[in-house]
């Protein structure tokens, strides 16, 4: 069997290397990969945003399956073309992918079907959002509508850094279109947790739940990145909530995407807030999240490849989605400087007696060397029988990897093991 991933991050080195395990995938390709990736696919130069390109190459090489990773091709809708190409493809549709790719479009959805989520309002003028905000309470949060990788979101303290905010993003542009429409929204308060979800449109197997670490200093200080650390399971989402994040929030989600014509199969990321109200909605990705994946996977006890055909043939309900006991914790290695500015090009080297995995992310290959290439470098990541040894053991590897200007927090899983 012939498998394709579209990606080239953490994410999909992690997706790439638990396929790995299912002997009947035969050749497993990565559209395009990374430098570190290439040890366990073969990399192929076509962007993970050249629709055109992945359907030609999936229809030239005979491609049995696609995972589409990613969230800007799936809300290009790479999916509909490749099936459209005949090629069982695992991800949302173009139509389906909107719960991540407009946030207006998801609070609204929300509102709509009762799924309890921070109050809000969505202005497309940058005028009437500065006059909101005059009397708007603090701190509030202030949201790009469209895609940003992962950076659309700022949370204001301020008057003065909320009006910033809505400048930032509608005059100037940062986020370029994503930016047309904002949405303005409650600060709410409590745990954070993670859960993403298998679904096929009728049934939801969540996976085991997580806790990212999204700010670039220890002790949740600097700013916000594509996220610098996880762990799993996430020891605030006891199996009470999660029996009342499955009635009021997974179940209603899927049920309101069916309702509005656009059924969503494939993994649905729920950002969730434990609030002293109950848990509520922050955020849905259309797609595995990173780095979490980086911790979810290495406990998925039952094959991903069964699992991810049996949601693309609408059959989930039947295929059994098991997890490990146990925990574990991913710390990223990031350049330093990261999210601003940095250096690349420096060798990537790994001691010997290295005894964890390593996810590449910003990595590219030159001379049968691995070089950094990006602010996000790669993930360490540890499996144990317990919360304190995942992450012990993660910190111990994490000294065995080299590479100039490396940069990594010192406090990934700490507030989880005060929660334990």
């Amino acid at each position: 069997m012939k498998v394709m991933v579209v990606g080239g991050g953490g994410r999909e080195h992690t997706i790439i290397k638990k396929l790995k395990e299912n002997k009947d995938i035969k050749e497993l390709y990565a559209l395009p990969g990374n430098g570190g990736i290439a040890k366990d696919a073969t990399c192929v130069n076509i962007g993970a945003k050249d629709i055109e390109g992945i359907v030609r190459f999936a229809k030239d090489n005979k491609i049995d399956f696609a995972v589409v990773a990613p969230d800007d091709p799936l809300v290009l809708g790479a999916v509909d073309e490749l099936e459209k190409a005949g090629v069982l493809s695992f991800g949302p549709t173009k139509a389906a992918a909107a719960i991540e790719g407009s946030k207006v479009f998801s609070k609204n959805l929300m509102e709509k079907y009762g799924i309890p989520t921070a109050s809000y309002k969505v202005f497309s003028a940058a005028d009437s959002a500065l006059e909101y905000l005059k009397s708007a309470p603090m701190p509030t949060v202030i949201k790009a509508d469209g895609l940003a990788l992962g950076k659309g979101v700022i949370i204001a303290n301020t008057k003065e850094e909320a009006e910033e905010a809505v400048r930032t993003i509608m005059e100037d542009k940062v986020f370029g279109e994503s930016g047309n429409n904002i949405v303005v929204e409650e600060f709410l308060t409590g745990p954070e947790v993670s859960v993403l979800a298998f679904t096929d449109g009728k049934v939801v197997k969540p996976m085991v739940s997580s806790m990212d670490h999204k700010r670039a200093l220890d002790n949740d200080e600097g700013l916000n990145t594509g996220g610098m650390g996880t762990i799993a399971p996430n020891p605030y989402y006891t199996e009470e909530i999660a029996k009342v994040c499955m009635e009021k929030i997974f179940l209603p989600t899927i049920n309101a995407m069916n309702q509005e014509g656009k059924t969503f199969k494939g993994c649905l990321y729920f950002g969730l807030m434990l609030t002293m109200d109950g848990p509520k909605v922050i955020e849905y990705n259309c797609r595995f999240g990173d780095p979490e994946t980086q911790v979810v996977l290495p406990l998925l006890k039952s094959d991903l490849f069964t699992v991810m055909n049996s949601v693309s043939e609408g059959k989930l309900e039947d295929c059994p989605v098991e997890f490990k006991d146990g925990s574990a914790c991913c710390v990223v290695m990031a350049s330093k400087g990261y999210p601003q500015k940095y250096e690349t090009g420096f060798e990537i080297t790994v001691d010997k007696d290295f005894e964890a995995e390593i996810y590449y992310a910003g990595a590219k290959l030159k001379d049968d060397c691995i070089l950094t290439s990006g602010g996000r470098v790669l993930g360490v990541t540890a499996v144990a029988g317990n919360l304190k040894d995942a992450i012990d053991k993660a910190y111990k590897e994490v000294t065995k990897v080299h590479f100039d200007n490396a940069y990594f927090r010192k406090d990934i899983g700490l507030k989880a093991l005060h929660a334990e």
